[in-house]
């Protein structure tokens, strides 16, 4: 990659299993790429974990400590602002599981370097021929239903919101939609959009299907450890719900 690009890694109880290998591949194999992880309020070995990995490549990692939890939208937020603080082409967040491969982030710029008009690029769960993507069953039905509510409230098509790999234009924009907390602790990456729709409704910004572009994974996996329970969905719904009354 020849554009710079520092990549939020959002962390919460991830001592056990943050495995240090692949960023230090990644790090290796793309010079123009920092990482800045967020340690959202941990109090199990995290901190420890993240310093140890730190340690190598001190140049390259920087670590934001959240003095106590406030959720994966907050850290996410408070890390993007940062990371644009030091002036890279691009940000952007994944998930510290690497549930979707750090080798997909170049594809990721690909898109942006070829799409002058996109400002942020976002994973898509995309279930399909030539693809692996290993999703819980329930996990996947439940996040077809969930899409369609969120393409109606939004009034765009829109197949996968809550996948972890997102990267953006390090712009003004980006700051304005990240300057305030979100209202929604479950379902932030809907809430971007919303704040995003709403800068193209203020003629501010290009509309969601310009803006934004939806990439179709070439493999993704489901960590075990990771669950989904009913009333999470549930919790989803109310804050789609109050994210509409936002828009109205």
């Amino acid at each position: 990659m020849t554009t710079s690009l520092t990549l939020v890694i959002p962390c919460y109880q991830e001592g056990d299993r943050l495995r240090v290998e692949p960023f230090e591949r990644f790090l290796a194999d793309q010079p123009r790429v920092q990482l800045l992880f967020v340690d959202d309020g941990s109090t199990d070995a995290t901190a420890e974990r993240l310093s140890a990995i730190r340690a190598g490549r001190p140049d390259r990692i920087e670590i934001l400590r959240l003095t106590r939890n406030a959720g994966k939208g907050e850290a996410v937020r408070r890390g993007l602002l940062a990371a644009m603080a030091a002036g890279p082409d691009l940000v952007g967040f994944w998930d510290a599981d690497l549930s979707t491969p750090l080798d997909l982030v170049h594809e990721f710029v690909a898109v942006l370097d070829a799409r002058p008009q996109v400002e942020w690029v976002i994973g898509s769960r995309w279930r399909g021929l030539g693809r692996s993507i290993e999703r819980n069953a329930l996990r996947h039905y439940l996040s077809r239903v969930f899409a369609t509510a969120v393409s109606l409230v939004l009034g765009v098509a829109v197949y996968d919101t809550q996948c972890g790999a997102k990267v953006f234009r390090a712009s003004a924009l980006l700051e304005r939609v990240v300057a305030t907390p979100f209202r929604s602790r479950w379902i932030f990456d809907v809430e971007l959009l919303a704040r995003l729709r709403a800068e193209a409704a203020s003629g501010r910004a290009e509309p969601l299907a310009v803006a934004v572009y939806e990439l179709p994974l070439t493999t993704w996996r489901h960590d075990g450890r990771s669950h989904v329970r009913v009333r999470d969905f549930l919790r989803a719904i109310i804050d789609l719900w109050m994210i509409r009354r936002g828009l109205r």
